[in-house]
């Protein structure tokens, strides 16, 4: 009874392990099993969390290479994957920033050129008293991912960057001087290629995945499509400082797993019944996590929640089997077969090396039942 749970938890892990799945401790891989819900974070986790600028959308009047210049000015010193392709897009020096400060969830403000720059979400523009109406036309097709390269660029002095794909849903980041609307810029980020078939093995195995994000609703509604998660399981433009408690929310109806790879995600992390993160994510989301996929890969997780519900029933399996022999053989060390003239003497006795053989095999028998999680999550192919 004392090894049934310890030796499937060591070799669980240690097959865990072998495959690039790290839990932090025995509680996640115990119960990761019992999961009713599995939210993913998009940039980064369902996405690859590489987005590149594809179009520059300035406003009427406005120069592109100059609404170009002056956002990537502004996010030059950001961390966030957005700004960083907007700095990588731009070409040639950039002007000094002062009085640079991030608004998390919205965007941030920064003073360029002796200029105040706003960029970030078209809601806090407007919260700034910014008027952003003479784009919202191309604004919507860009992020429903409708608009084709010839139509957005016919006229309207859109700069569409080489090799940009505008036929899917772009995230859009707006930018302003002055308390003028200077223009957006339109980022796409592409879906992970394992992300549909990791979603169908999760669905599969009963488990409800929803889809929570900062990002615009159309947005985040057409990558979930993507992946085969419906709208009504898409929970957008959520504050990082409210996907806590989002998660809190979604633990109402059963135990929930949080999968993210970002700064903002650590709070929700720690929230989850179980916490994933994804192994390319920032530090602080893996410190945050009890689980963390190695590969950065989301067929990780599909192979975690197998992994998991094999070692439980192990466990039991375990327990079972140290328990028959237990309940069979104690009686006969008490002597209940003492009685019985016809059964053999070291049966009626419980001759010592008998007892001593019983209480090797039980072990034997746990041990090596708890060996076959090795075979059953063996190594990856190709790994």
């Amino acid at each position: 009874l004392g090894l049934a749970t310890p030796t499937a938890i060591v070799v669980g892990t240690g097959a865990a392990a072998r495959r690039g799945i790290l839990f932090k401790n025995m509680t996640a891989l115990e119960r990761l099993h019992a999961l009713r819900t599995i939210v993913l974070d998009k940039t980064g986790t369902l996405t690859r969390g590489r987005p590149a600028l594809g179009a520059v959308v300035p406003a009427p009047g406005v120069d592109a290479a100059e609404l170009l210049r002056l956002a990537a000015s502004a996010e030059q010193h950001s961390e966030h994957p957005l700004g960083k392709a907007i700095v990588a897009a731009a070409a040639g020096p950039l002007p000094a920033v002062t009085q640079h400060r991030a608004v998390g969830g919205h965007g941030l403000r920064a003073t360029v050129d002796g200029a105040v720059i706003l960029i970030g979400t078209e809601r806090w523009l407007r919260s700034n008293a910014v008027e952003t109406a003479r784009l919202s036309g191309v604004a919507s097709d860009l992020s429903s991912g409708t608009v084709s390269l010839g139509t957005v660029s016919q006229g309207t002095g859109v700069q569409v960057l080489p090799g940009a794909t505008l036929a899917v849903p772009q995230t859009l980041v707006w930018v302003a001087r002055d308390g003028i609307l200077m223009g957006l810029l339109a980022l796409a980020d592409a879906l992970r290629p394992e992300a549909p078939a990791a979603v169908a093995a999760l669905r599969r195995a009963g488990l409800r995945v929803v889809v929570l994000t900062g990002d615009h609703r159309e947005v985040a509604v057409a990558i979930a499509a993507q992946a085969g998660i419906a709208a009504e399981d898409v929970m957008a433009e959520v504050l990082p400082g409210d996907k806590a408690a989002a998660v809190a929310t979604l633990q109402a109806r059963g135990l929930v797993g949080m999968v993210g790879d970002g700064i903002n995600d650590a709070p929700a992390l720690a929230r989850a019944d179980v916490g994933i993160a994804v192994g390319s994510g920032a530090d602080v989301a893996i410190h945050a996590a009890d689980v963390t996929l190695m590969r950065s890969d989301l067929g990780g997780l599909a192979e975690a929640l197998a992994l998991s519900r094999r070692t439980v029933a192990v466990i039991r399996q375990n327990l079972v089997w140290a328990s028959i022999y237990n309940l069979v053989l104690i009686p006969v060390a008490a002597g209940v077969l003492y009685p019985i003239a016809a059964a053999p003497t070291a049966l009626r006795s419980l001759h010592p090396a008998l007892a001593a053989l019983a209480m090797a095999l039980s072990s034997l028998t746990v041990v090596l039942n708890s060996l076959r999680l090795r075979r059953l999550a063996g190594p990856r192919a190709g790994t």
